[in-house]
């Protein structure tokens, strides 16, 4: 994914994906091409270093068997972001769990995630929640014929 031109040509790098899909660490370093008019971090930079993570993550974790999209976002900017900034991801079991009962009998399931974008002194710079839609998928005994 890092050289996934949206992440290349912005500075974004990842810079840890845990193997079960359940971590991820993404980082943005300050360059001449990612400032806005002011010297600091462009907002749409510090947006995308977080907008596939939350589906990405459930999306591997629970599988095929579900359907899993980005459904809405919000970013709050609390402070210019200045040199290396960073998000972390963690997907806990127990929000899985509660994704896999919530959408047990086939009903959708939308769970705000919220993300901190944090400086190299640990002040958060901006403020991310994104809502995920679940919904598990019909097994294929279900299915109508020809659909």
């Amino acid at each position: 994914m890092n050289l996934w031109p949206p992440f290349l040509f912005a500075g974004i790098r990842i810079t840890r994906m845990d193997e079960d899909f359940r971590h991820a660490r993404v980082e943005l370093r300050q360059r001449w091409y990612n400032r806005n008019y002011v010297g600091t971090h462009f907002g749409g930079s510090l947006f995308a270093m977080t907008d596939p993570f939350w589906m990405l993550l459930a999306m591997r974790s629970l599988g095929r068997d579900y359907f899993v999209w980005d459904q809405a976002a919000e970013i709050r900017f609390l402070k210019p972001g200045r040199g290396t900034v960073r998000a972390d991801f963690d997907l806990g079991e127990d929000v899985l769990e509660a994704m896999r009962a919530a959408t047990d009998g086939g009903a959708k399931y939308l769970h705000w995630f919220d993300t901190d974008v944090v400086d190299d002194e640990g002040d958060v710079v901006a403020a991310v929640r994104k809502q995920v839609y679940v919904r598990r998928k019909p097994a294929s005994r279900d299915r109508k014929p020809g659909s």
